[in-house]
């Protein structure tokens, strides 16, 4: 039973020490990441719905794919919102 315990405590004292340098390195890779350019133009693949074949090569900026990704989750966050209120439960 003591021994149990000892263990415990053991376990316990290492990964309390542990936590705290896992938590700094996580802390020194974020900000050693660079900043990404809003200005940089970045291209992306997209496919046609229905066809093996189809599809486009789409460039645009950094901001520009955000401000997409913006409206349509507004979009969808609008249609939703809209069905909830026609069909009261």
């Amino acid at each position: 039973m003591r021994r149990t315990f000892i263990i415990t405590a053991a376990l316990v004292s290492v990964a309390g020490v542990a936590a705290p340098a896992l938590g700094q390195s996580v802390a020194q890779q974020q900000s050693s990441k660079k900043a990404r350019d809003p200005n940089e133009i970045v291209c992306e693949r997209q496919e046609e719905i229905g066809s093996r074949l189809g599809g486009e090569r789409v460039c645009k900026t950094r901001a520009q794919w955000a401000e997409d990704r913006r409206v349509s989750r507004e979009d969808v966050d609008k249609a939703q919102m809209q069905r909830d209120l026609n069909h009261p439960q």
